[in-house]
């Protein structure tokens, strides 16, 4: 099993998050806030039913329910980073997301809307 992401410190989310806001966000920006942000929904819903993925960063499993162990997952959740940190930070709406195309969610569990934004 994969080690568990971890929360970076809220110095470092701060910074990246003030660079993102004022243009385009850096790489080293997004990887920051894509793993933090999925470490901190990792920590709110604790589980292995849902995967989500925000190639080529990194992807948890996440919400209770049927234990994936092996294979393709009961649900997946695919996203890009950009779009990760918007709906962490509820500049997106998991809705909005769904319509405009930027999210793949498939099986159940897959609707993240009741655990974001996250912030």
């Amino acid at each position: 099993m994969p080690a568990r992401l971890r929360p970076a410190p809220a110095a470092e989310v701060a910074a990246a998050l003030a660079r993102c806001r004022g243009g385009e966000p850096g790489a080293d920006d997004l990887r920051l806030l894509t793993k933090h942000y999925l470490a901190v929904l990792e920590e709110r819903a604790p589980g292995r039913s849902v995967e989500v993925r925000v190639p080529p960063y990194a992807a948890v499993q996440v919400i209770p329910g049927v234990r994936h162990t092996r294979g393709t997952p009961p649900a997946v959740v695919e996203t890009d980073a950009e779009t990760w940190v918007a709906l962490a930070t509820g500049a997106l709406t998991w809705a909005a997301a769904e319509a405009g195309g930027s999210i793949t969610a498939s099986g159940e569990r897959a609707d993240l809307s009741a655990y974001l934004p996250l912030e």
